[in-house]
């Protein structure tokens, strides 16, 4: 299956972007504005992802966001998996939060 792709650095600065990675990761840090569902909640909590916009997904190095991103377009939604994750989100110098107080960093 093909999953369209888009680079950390050319994301929308109003996208809605799905981070499915697990609690620790999301902890240490990520996008200000990403919502956090983990890939294995996502089965259960797909209602709160919206059905009528795209959904930038992204995780630590785009393995698991392909894998939700393509779940997501074979329920008839409009996901993008982000290339290379939030390493790559990282090293574009986009932005990133911490929920520890401390800086923040991709686990």
């Amino acid at each position: 299956m093909t999953v369209p792709e888009i680079e950390a650095s050319a994301l929308p600065s109003d996208a809605y972007l799905l981070d499915v990675r697990e609690q620790d990761e999301w902890v240490a840090g990520h996008a200000p504005e990403a919502v956090h569902i983990p890939m294995t909640q996502i089965q259960g909590r797909v209602d709160e992802v919206p059905a009528g916009r795209t959904v930038y997904v992204v995780c630590r190095a785009g393995g698991r966001s392909f894998q939700v991103a393509a779940w997501l377009n074979q329920l008839g939604r409009d996901a993008v998996n982000v290339a290379g994750g939030m390493q790559s989100w990282e090293a574009a110098g986009r932005a990133m939060v911490s929920e520890g107080g401390t800086p923040p960093y991709v686990a």
